[in-house]
């Protein structure tokens, strides 16, 4: 197989699975409308596969997925990127080890974001997720980088998959697309259990020494290894 036929097929897998995934955030009720997205990184390539601006979620195909150079440079596409493109081939660029990220506006845990107030570690789930609370970052307007600059300069100070956007929404990374949005499930069902919780009153924390190690555990121990 030739190295152009290679990235060809990893680049329609990788549409494919983009497009699968944007099925979860609707699942999960996560977006409402076109609001929100989903994108990969094509992995040895500066290039990334990321959801069509304002299509709705009914009408999005493989094919309609958009390919982008990290700079948001359209590659491959017949429709428009994602307004928030600049945004996350800026998160490309510079975090390497990010494979995928999602957007959404996830209803309670945007809500955090519109007072710009974290989410405390009063639950172990969170701890073994996100390492800590989950952080707000600066707000910005959407249309170049700005929002992309706020997320790297938030996650590079924390642990945390995910960052609150203040007055926006809700930004999560993975080492692929499906982790990434798997931390955005698990953000908004912290971020309303917190919620609620706070109703009925002040929070717990976790102490430090326990979040680092169940954060320890969850990310090394838990789950299936692969012994191949």
């Amino acid at each position: 197989m030739s190295v152009v036929t290679d990235v060809n097929a990893t680049i329609a897998s990788i549409r494919r699975e983009v497009c699968l995934l944007h099925a979860e955030l609707t699942r999960y009720q996560l977006v409402i409308w076109t609001a929100g997205n989903v994108s990969a990184r094509v992995p040895g390539r500066e290039l990334m596969v990321i959801k069509p601006s304002g299509v709705s979620y009914d009408d999005l195909t493989p094919d309609n997925m958009v390919v982008c150079d990290l700079h948001g440079r359209v590659v491959d596409g017949e429709r428009a990127p994602s307004s928030d493109t600049d945004a996350q081939a800026y998160v490309y660029r510079h975090l390497p080890h990010v494979g995928g990220v999602v957007h959404t506006h996830s209803t309670y845990a945007t809500a955090w974001a519109s007072r710009g107030e974290p989410i405390p570690c009063t639950l172990t789930m969170q701890a073994d997720e996100f390492g800590g609370e989950i952080p707000v970052g600066p707000f910005a307007l959407i249309g170049d980088d700005s929002i992309g600059r706020g997320i790297v300069e938030t996650l590079s100070r924390s642990r945390s998959a995910a960052v609150l956007m203040k007055q926006h929404g809700v930004f999560t990374i993975g080492k692929d697309a499906r982790s990434a949005v798997k931390a955005a499930v698990m953000c908004e069902d912290v971020a309303r259990t917190v919620h609620i919780a706070r109703q009925l009153g002040q929070p717990i924390p976790i102490d430090p020494r326990d979040v680092d190690s169940l954060f320890d555990r969850y990310q090394n121990v838990y789950g299936q290894k692969d012994n191949s």
